[in-house]
């Protein structure tokens, strides 16, 4: 496997819903970039009255070899302690999500221990871990394939599921180290630009996760998506990938959230272009390189609130405005039925 072929999407519609917009009891365009949500929304479903109510997060963990290098300042067994905070509903995210009504499931993409079986959690485990991307390949190209298809089936079984939108986020001591790889090659940009404190390294710890990204990225020079992620990434960095894929094969919107998420958005993109419309970048997170990363894809993101947790955070704060903007084209009356008294 590797080609991801996906046809365009369809834009037989966006007149019709130019149209429907512009005929809207406003002024053309004094929604701001809430019409082009809006727009952008109505192509993903291919109708004119789209709907936004059902939305889930799937957080995706991983464990990475990397961290027996010191790339991140909390141990691997942190990723374990997480996953049960996210069942026991005392998570961030969780916060988030109740206050977006939001359902929330873990996947279980590749952490370095045998989980406990829960009704929010999805067994998808590749491996206990990827290896030490410093000193050979992060995983086999059998592992990284059947990441990608494992996280587009889980996408597509959501959409069946009658999910309107899925959200990334993710959970993986070690994860923006091996994003930053992902990112140096497929944006691509200078490593010292992709390397930011993740999870709060001091000036020391910075230093030390840079000469470790360096050692990796010399070991081998692949640059194609398949290869970079096989190479340098996390189980469930590929396994965010494919959910991009899967969610554009079933029509749905993807709201990716921060630095992790966008860098697996990125390798989506990298390995099948048609699925840009389908993502919803959701912030620009505080983490260095993020920026520079969304611009590589032309992405403009919906907040800039400094985030830099991770865990599908910003995308969750996204989804009240993605049901928003498909009110506009659901809800507001038409100015010829406002001035015609017809509401």
């Amino acid at each position: 496997m590797t080609a991801f072929p996906l046809p365009p999407i369809d834009r037989a519609l966006e007149s019709a819903l130019q149209a429907k917009l512009d005929g809207l009891a406003k002024p053309p365009g004094a929604l701001g970039r809430m019409e082009a949500l809006a727009m952008q929304l109505g192509l993903i479903q291919q109708r004119l009255d789209p709907q936004l109510e059902r939305a889930i997060l799937f957080v995706f963990a991983g464990d990475h070899g990397l961290t027996q290098e010191g790339v991140s300042s909390y141990p691997a067994s942190v990723t374990i302690a997480m996953v049960q905070t996210f069942l026991a509903q005392r998570a961030s995210a969780n916060a988030f999500a109740r206050a977006a009504d939001t359902e929330i499931r873990v996947v279980d993409a590749g952490v370095a221990a045998e989980l406990t079986p829960h009704p929010a959690l999805l067994d998808a485990k590749i491996a206990l871990g990827t290896r030490n991307a410093a000193h050979e390949p992060a995983m086999t190209t059998e592992q990284c394939e059947a990441a990608i298809t494992r996280g587009a089936a889980i996408a597509q079984a959501a959409a069946a599921e009658g999910f309107d939108v899925i959200a990334l986020g993710e959970m993986g001591i070690g994860n923006t180290a091996s994003a930053a790889l992902v990112m140096h090659r497929l944006a691509p940009a200078p490593l010292s630009d992709c390397v930011g404190m993740g999870t709060g390294h001091d000036a020391a710890g910075l230093a030390r996760k840079l000469a470790t990204l360096q050692r990796a990225a010399a070991r081998n020079a692949a640059s194609e998506p398949l290869a970079v992620l096989t190479e340098f990434g996390g189980f469930e960095i590929a396994m965010m990938a494919g959910a991009v894929i899967g969610a554009a094969r079933s029509k749905t919107a993807v709201l990716v959230d921060g630095f992790i998420a966008s860098a697996a958005a990125l390798a989506a993109i990298r390995l099948a272009p048609t699925v840009l419309p389908y993502c919803i970048f959701a912030h620009c997170s505080a983490e260095a390189g993020h920026r520079r990363m969304l611009d590589s894809l032309g992405a403009l993101p919906l907040l800039d609130l400094g985030l830099r947790l991770g865990e599908g955070t910003g995308g969750l704060l996204c989804v009240p405005i993605l049901r928003a903007a498909a009110r506009i084209l659901t809800d507001i009356a038409s100015l010829d039925d406002v001035m015609r008294g017809n509401l």
